[in-house]
């Protein structure tokens, strides 16, 4: 394989903090590389190294020589004055840059990127990363602000194209789908995984078990040179100054394995009775755009509602409406007295940044209550949120932006809520804080509604899904998202077949009518292939059933699961294919 890209002995500090450390990696053509790592440990700032934006303390990184080079940043800007269209189009391509804004909701060509909103922007710095037709793709955070419509047309594109891929991203089917390696900084060093994402797990996981034996081992080592470090008189210390250095990097060693813990948070919310909120005669209007029209809804106890659906259909207008923070054209939300909402908003990241991490947190709340009796300081509560006790003395300014997002959600679950109100609550959290919220929602004894794009996410955590659709229209779904997916695609068939169906009757009908044959303008070779396809479809569509029986078994590995899912994805794409072109010989036929 053609190699595209060297990393060599890559090394990176700020101050007295390391990033990472003499690590190496390369990607070849066609490779599609996911990079994971916790918020603050240098994911960005890689990237940002990779494409000369920022310098390194050692090493090397090198370029095959002509490769056309693409990068979407976390953040990107425009320059002042410039148009969406001109951000996006290249010279003399100015109709494909349309489209590719198109497939992105960016319908005002004209708009000035100044006007944009922060996800406005990223869609129109994608659009035109994509736009490049580069060899080598470097993308950071490319499924931020975009809807599950875009995200999906994102992992087909990216599917069908060959390009070299290195991506940062916390859409876990995202990675799963696209990558075909994955990367991991932890602890300044780097770990390489040729598979996808659920490979990845499988084989971290072996990591991490081996690292636990070798932990456990170093604890036992640790307590007895504790003890003797404690016994050793003062004048004996030059003599073993080599076995008390020994110590020190034992107690680091042991440190890094205390932070890798994994300790349950099983907290107790505060009291919740059993009315939680009715939504009566809701309806909500911006002009001729209908958000909401004469919605009911009685919300249960411990209920876990997902909200899905494209930007600009509402959703995130239904929770502030819920949340008191517009009022509703019509209609009205009554809340139980034994409500206490946690609100995690899209703009609610609001800071002293001149504040330490720690005081952030107990300014709201000293303790959190777990029940029986335990209760968990502020600064464990922010341990178990990845805040080391060194990080929780640090000043808000100094953290990633994904940290002060985890930030943000330690403030909102450190007040002990009994209904969670989170709007995107993923974007800009990496992996392993979605890993430890998710945990904590999963226990959580209260109420949750949850508005996200990230389906992995939501098939974690969510009893039933409001589908938001758009011109008011809201239906009640009861799964997670990909049973709703899996459901879409059935009604799709489903109206195919139908479709098709009926053309058939119709058919005959007319030649009843007519009392002679319709007459035919397909030629020989087509009159055959329609024929074939009559009898193709419906023998695709029972393989399609047998596969969703097979997936849906629970009997199959994680290997043959994934191997079953690409086979069908494989088949709905051959049927909806096949179907067209039924469809275009039925209508030919007809004439």
């Amino acid at each position: 394989m053609v190699s595209y890209l060297q990393v060599d002995g890559l090394s990176k500090s700020f101050g007295d903090l390391i990033l990472f450390e003499n690590i190496s990696f390369g990607i070849a053509e066609g490779q599609r590389t996911g990079l994971v790592a916790k918020n603050g440990t240098g994911k960005t700032t890689l990237l940002n190294i990779l494409t000369g934006k920022e310098d390194y303390d050692s090493g090397s990184t090198v370029y095959r020589r002509d490769l056309r080079i693409a990068y979407l940043e976390q953040n990107p800007s425009f320059a002042p004055g410039l148009t969406a269209l001109q951000a996006c189009s290249k010279d003399g391509y100015e109709l494909q840059a349309k489209q590719m804004l198109s497939r992105f909701k960016i319908n005002d060509y004209d708009q000035k990127v100044e006007e944009l909103s922060g996800g406005q922007l990223k869609r129109v710095a994608l659009a035109s990363v994509l736009m490049t037709d580069p060899d080598f793709l470097i993308l950071d955070e490319p499924t931020n602000h975009l809807d599950l419509e875009m995200i999906e047309w994102l992992e087909g594109y990216l599917n069908r194209n060959n390009r070299s891929l290195l991506m940062v991203t916390h859409d876990r089917y995202f990675l799963d789908r696209v990558c075909s390696e994955i990367i991991e900084i932890d602890n300044r060093q780097l770990y390489q995984y040729k598979g996808n994402y659920s490979y990845y797990l499988e084989k971290r996981q072996e990591r991490m078990d081996n690292q636990n034996l070798e932990s456990e081992r170093a604890n036992n080592l640790f307590r007895k040179e504790l003890d003797w470090m404690r016994r050793q008189p003062q004048a004996r210390a030059t003599k073993a100054k080599a076995r008390i250095d020994a110590f020190y990097d034992l107690e680091d060693k042991v440190k890094q394995g205390i932070t890798q813990g994994d300790v349950k948070l099983d907290v107790k919310a505060s009291y919740i009775g059993n009315k939680i909120f009715e939504a009566k005669g809701i309806s909500k209007n911006y002009g001729d755009l209908q958000i909401v029209k004469d919605f009911d809804y009685v919300f249960a106890r411990y209920e876990k509602m997902g909200i899905v659906g494209n930007n600009g259909t509402g959703k995130s207008t239904f929770i502030k409406m819920l949340m008191g923070e517009t009022e509703p054209d019509k209609g009205r939300f009554d809340i139980g007295e034994t409500v206490n909402f946690g609100y995690y908003s899209q703009d609610g990241l609001q800071f002293d940044e001149q504040m330490k991490v720690l005081d952030v947190v107990q300014n709201i709340a000293e303790v959190i209550d777990l029940g029986n009796g335990k209760k968990l300081t502020a600064s464990q509560f922010l341990q178990h949120f990845l805040f080391s006790p060194e990080k929780q003395y640090s000043f808000v300014h100094k953290l990633s932006g994904g940290e002060k997002r985890r930030l943000y959600l330690c403030t909102v679950l450190i007040r002990n809520p009994n209904f969670l109100v989170l709007d995107e609550p993923t974007n800009d959290l990496d992996i392993i804080t979605l890993n430890v919220l998710e945990e904590y929602l999963a226990s959580f004894k209260g109420c949750v509604i949850v508005v996200s794009h990230d389906r992995y996410f939501i098939d974690k955590i969510v009893d039933h899904l409001l589908v938001f659709s758009g011109n008011g229209d809201i239906k009640d779904f009861p799964g997670n998202y990909t049973q709703y997916r899996e459901w879409k695609e059935l009604q799709t068939v489903q109206a195919t077949t139908d479709n098709r169906s009926n053309t058939q009757a119709g058919n005959k009908k007319q030649s009843v009518r007519n009392n002679k044959p319709a007459q035919q303008k397909l030629s020989f070779n087509e009159k055959r292939e329609f024929e074939q396809l009559d009898k193709e479809i419906p023998e695709l569509e029972t393989l399609k059933a047998t596969l969703e029986e097979e997936l849906s078994s629970g009997l199959l590995s994680p290997e043959e699961l994934l191997i079953k899912s690409n086979e069908i994805a494989q088949l709905i794409d051959k049927i909806d294919e096949k179907t067209m072109h039924w469809l275009e010989l039925s209508e030919k036929s007809d004439h």
